[in-house]
């Protein structure tokens, strides 16, 4: 079960997350996880290019290691990149000190204080230690507001368009995926979102960090 709009009760729980961006200008914030993927995360780039569009990698570690020539793309071209963890760990199953080391390792080659957990799940505990001023894995959590389910297998890519079409607003941190179970939805979707909000008079950018 996944929510394809992050509720407002749901903020209010953790409130320390970053779960959108202030203000009211026409700005999206494209947010893609799990690459580098050797076949989608270029095609994003060059989407992203053809609209001067900027946006946010959080990348798995392992995949950086394995493509690091994408990756330094992705950095060579203007995008945020963030920690998504060296091996995609629940935080919801791993003890506390695993995962901290999972994401300490993906930092080795992840330069950034950005930081999305896999599936979105994080203990309060790990969120606290992740947060913890002046400690070496200090670092920004950043979760979404719109979720485009470009991994659901039972969905259209009409159905992901829809739903980020929709629930979209100025200040929407938006969850995409370069990988490659999303990818044959991602491909069709982002395309569609890239042309509309561009027609609309929107903008999009990385987030700071």
């Amino acid at each position: 079960m996944y929510l394809v709009k992050t509720p407002w009760w749901l903020r209010a729980l953790y409130p320390s997350l970053t779960w959108r961006m202030r203000g009211d200008e026409k700005t999206i914030y494209l947010t893609f996880d799990d690459g580098p993927h050797e076949t989608a995360t270029p095609f994003v780039l060059d989407q992203l290019k053809e609209y001067n569009a900027k946006a946010s990698f959080f990348c798995i570690g392992k995949n950086v290691a394995t493509h690091p020539g994408i990756y330094q793309r992705i950095r060579n071209e203007g995008h945020a990149v963030g920690n998504h963890t060296y091996h995609h760990l629940n935080g919801w199953k791993a003890d506390d000190a695993v995962y901290l080391e999972d994401v300490k390792k993906a930092g080795n080659l992840i330069e950034s204080n950005l930081f999305r957990p896999p599936y979105g799940r994080i203990t309060r505990s790990q969120i606290k230690k992740l947060q913890t001023p002046n400690s070496r894995l200090h670092t920004k959590i950043i979760m979404w507001d719109v979720l485009s389910a470009d991994f659901d297998t039972n969905l259209t890519p009409e159905a992901c368009t829809g739903y980020v079409l929709y629930h979209t607003k100025p200040g929407s941190i938006v969850l995409f995926h370069d990988s490659e179970k999303a990818w044959p939805k991602m491909r069709e979707t982002l395309p569609k979102v890239l042309a509309h909000f561009t027609r609309e008079g929107y903008r999009f950018e990385a987030i700071e960090y």
